[in-house]
């Protein structure tokens, strides 16, 4: 994973961390502009890119980073080196971990102004709510995710100023994405229905068909690795079968001991579930659900 930092003298800087060795940082949600706009991976290798208006968003990021006590932040735009396949399909498969992992995520509306302009006297009236509600990032498959990922989501407005956090504005995502409060609230995704999960998709767009559905794996804590040009109904199916695994799975050992019966689940399953079936009978919340599985 790479992560952007700022030096003391304002220079960018941009550093490769492996896993089990990434400091905490700071991670952007945001809708892209046009792609000249936006400041890529290039850029950065080339010392290239201030004079571009994405370069706003990193500067942001990382002055807000700062102010929260983070050196490191994430930005997708210029973080992965899209022109390299293999490492794009490694980043679309890694991007709900890095989200959720992220010690804060900044959503920016480039979209949302915090006033109207229109004044009462001395005071001016805010009404933000509204454009709020509208926001083209509440139609975006990939900010689906990176709303439910993080634990802590701050949103801020077109000229950058905190308008509140997933909880304070709770209310209002639930009613403009009909995504469950509890969902909002941190609740284990796991806890939802499939049918629920995937009608928090509603019509969100992506740029590519198959977008729309690989944005929705770590959703379902499955992994399915990209394969652009196979359409979207390929894209669905294959994310439903890995889906379909993962329920099976979960089925079969609701009444298994994890002391005994670890290592026939894998003998006997094969190896393409293996390591679901062992992830699954090691993790602790497995474990205390399997205690009480009405808890």
């Amino acid at each position: 994973m790479r992560l952007l930092k700022y030096r003391e003298d304002g220079y960018l800087t941009i550093t490769s961390f492996e896993d089990g060795a990434i400091p905490p940082y700071a991670i952007l949600s945001h809708t892209w502009g046009k792609d000249a706009e936006e400041v890529t991976f290039a850029d950065l290798a080339k010392g290239d890119g201030k004079h571009k208006p994405g370069y706003e968003k990193i500067r942001f990021c990382g002055e807000q980073a700062q102010q929260d006590g983070l050196q490191y932040f994430w930005v997708d735009t210029c973080c992965i080196d899209k022109a390299d396949k293999a490492e794009l399909s490694l980043a679309i498969q890694s991007m709900f971990r890095w989200y959720q992992n992220a010690t804060k995520c900044y959503v920016h509306l480039s979209d949302v102004l915090i006033k109207n302009g229109k004044t009462s006297g001395s005071s001016t009236e805010f009404t933000w709510e509204p454009a709020f509600k509208s926001s083209k990032w509440f139609t975006r498959g990939w900010t689906l995710q990176e709303l439910l990922a993080p634990s802590i989501v701050e949103f801020f407005s077109q000229e950058w100023e905190r308008l509140g956090d997933k909880i304070s504005l709770k209310s209002l995502n639930n009613k403009v994405t009909g995504i469950s409060c509890k969902a909002l609230d941190g609740v284990p995704l796991s806890q939802f229905s499939v049918n629920e999960r995937l009608r928090w998709k509603g019509d969100r767009q992506t740029k590519r068909e198959e977008d729309a559905w690989y944005s929705l794996s770590g959703i379902f804590d499955v992994e399915i690795a990209p394969a652009y040009s196979e359409g979207a109904v390929s894209a669905f199916k294959r994310l439903k079968d890995e889906i379909d695994k993962l329920e099976i799975c979960i089925r079969d050992i609701r009444h298994i001991d994890p002391r005994d019966d670890k290592k026939r689940i894998e003998d006997t399953k094969g190896g393409l579930l293996a390591d679901s079936y062992r992830w699954v009978l090691s993790n602790t919340a497995f474990q205390q659900w399997q205690q009480d599985p009405h808890s």
